[in-house]
């Protein structure tokens, strides 16, 4: 896979349709909750063999992508 955004997959037949790293069943929620715990990348590795590193990354970078849109305030 060479983009980042491919490594995240969204079928509605999975994990309640929510994004997951690969077609596994390893949420993007999943990773950004052991990040906020305060796991490094190493460890949710070692924790996760069957991710990679970019795997990571792709889920980080699809958690900012989500929540960087402009709010409009009523004037």
């Amino acid at each position: 896979m060479s983009s980042l955004q491919e490594r995240i997959t969204v079928n509605p037949k999975q994990c309640g349709g929510r994004p997951c790293i690969r077609g596994m069943r390893i949420r993007v929620t999943d990773l950004l909750d052991l990040i906020s715990n305060g796991l490094s990348q190493a460890q949710i590795l070692d924790e996760m063999p069957d991710l990679e590193a970019d795997d990571i990354k792709a889920a980080v970078a699809y958690a900012r992508q989500r929540v960087d849109h402009p709010v409009l305030a009523a004037a």
